[in-house]
């Protein structure tokens, strides 16, 4: 199997290196003589300096990718837990294309022992990495309890991210992945500007492109989104999705099945989403613009919403932004009135490589981080929000008011996940290139919504004929 995923990750790597490779911002965390005065941490110390926990090897090599949410986590939890297990050490290599960077390690049987990265990143590594078997089974972690608290891991997380998916992506019980924070996607929208017009925000389809014919009047796009980086409007697809053919009928759509998207209901969504650029409700050059050029274009009310989540404002914090702008976020517009609204939510995610030389000590790095201790000093550092249960009120008041009242967003729609099951191993589609990388021949009127719906059912039959 090594051999096999080595052969993968070199055939993958010629193709992302086209992109560019980075250099990492590489640090390797100092061990801190003072006691961290949490709780957690001084249980973690006690339990390490009484010899309930020891490691045959102290050294540990971690992989982080390098998000809206900064370094200053990374690098303060790192000297929290050397300081809690004397004589481990802990190196970090975090950069923004850390995908880029550890692929060739990996194929050359440097392997990290844990990785914060997620499975729909841009390079496609961690999706590869779960196509072919080369994450280790995590599901002993989340059977056992808590270093601060010894309720089960598995109870403490938000309910249904587990199975789901994103941490159970082949659908055998066994969790591969771990659920790193919890952030509510949807439309953000400067609340500022609607309550200085009257305006409410939209419910149905009808009421979303209603509200962009007023917004034209006053010189004011409807939408823009991520134009060069379209993965971002999954925030509105999925959940529209789930709204009109059922949250049972994404199960189907996440492993890919044939059909599941040739109801009336789903082109219905799709024609929608193609309407916003072929009838002029998009912002102009949208389909060049980075994730940081639109937010910001957003910010000054050149477009009334944008596809994104809570993260975005701590992502934003420096951009400039219209007078009085207040971020506000709502859910994908439904087909009609009365019909379940959704809250699609970012997972980002935790691995532990099935090669990994130092399994149990990433093991206990893991369960480190879901402590009380490291879910506020991620609110305090990051401005983010864990995925676990009490989260919400463990960071109250840590973080900002934006990034909380956020969250108010799960009084509008219900909560779901969206991630693909594991591609079958002979499989060759590349699903992103159906589903949103063709998003700009979409906006631009190249390709129609029955083409584009079309086109990923035409994907779902390929892989289904692969297994």
């Amino acid at each position: 199997m090594k051999k096999a995923i080595s052969m993968m990750l070199a055939t993958a790597m010629a193709a992302t290196c086209l992109a560019g490779c980075g250099s990492a911002a590489s640090s390797s965390a100092a061990a801190s003589s003072e006691a961290a005065s949490s709780e957690a941490t001084s249980a973690a110390t006690s339990e390490a300096s009484t010899g309930e926990k020891t490691f045959e090897n102290n050294e540990l090599n971690i992989a982080v990718f390098e998000g809206g949410y900064g370094s200053e986590y990374w690098d303060e939890i790192i000297k929290r837990f050397e300081a809690a297990y004397p004589g481990v050490t802990v190196n970090m290599q975090i950069s923004p294309k850390i995908g880029d960077i550890i692929r060739p390690q990996i194929v050359a049987g440097n392997v990290p022992d844990f990785i914060s990265m997620n499975d729909n990143d841009s390079t496609g590594l961690i999706s590869s990495m779960v196509k072919e078997h080369a994450l280790m089974d995590l599901s002993d972690v989340f059977e056992e309890g808590g270093i601060d608290d010894d309720t089960p891991l598995k109870d403490q997380v938000i309910d249904g991210l587990l199975d789901s998916a994103k941490c159970s992506p082949y659908g055998d019980g066994k969790i591969y992945i771990a659920p790193f924070d919890a952030s509510p996607m949807g439309l953000v929208y400067n609340k500022t500007l609607f309550e200085e017009n009257g305006w409410e925000t939209p419910v149905t389809w009808d009421d979303f492109f209603e509200l962009g014919d007023k917004a034209k009047e006053k010189g004011i796009a409807l939408f823009t989104y991520q134009g060069i980086y379209p993965g971002y409007l999954e925030s509105m697809l999925w959940p529209a999705l789930a709204s009109a053919t059922g949250i049972d009928n994404m199960k189907a759509v996440a492993s890919y099945t044939p059909g599941s998207l040739s109801s009336d209901e789903a082109l219905k969504v799709f024609q929608n989403m193609a309407k916003i650029g072929t009838d002029g409700y998009l912002m102009d050059g949208t389909v060049a613009l980075n994730h940081t050029q639109s937010q910001t274009d957003m910010m000054m009310n050149k477009a009334l919403f944008i596809p994104n989540g809570n993260w975005m404002e701590g992502e934003m914090a420096d951009a400039p932004r219209a007078d009085g702008f207040e971020f506000g976020l709502t859910c994908a517009p439904v087909l009609d009135d009365g019909e379940t609204r959704y809250v699609m939510s970012s997972v980002e995610q935790f691995e532990i490589p099935a090669n990994a030389k130092n399994p149990e000590l990433a093991k206990e790095f893991l369960r480190f981080l879901y402590t009380e201790d490291s879910v506020k000093l991620f609110a305090e550092k990051a401005n983010g929000i864990y995925a676990l249960k009490k989260a919400n009120e463990m960071v109250k008041g840590i973080v900002t008011d934006g990034v909380y009242n956020m969250n108010d967003i799960y009084q509008e729609g219900t909560f779901m996940v969206f991630g693909w099951d594991a591609m079958p191993d002979t499989s060759k589609v590349v699903i992103a290139d159906s589903v949103f990388n063709v998003a700009s021949d979409v906006m631009n009127g190249d390709m129609t919504a029955e083409q584009w719906r079309d086109g990923i059912e035409a994907a779902f039959e390929e892989i289904a004929a692969s297994k």
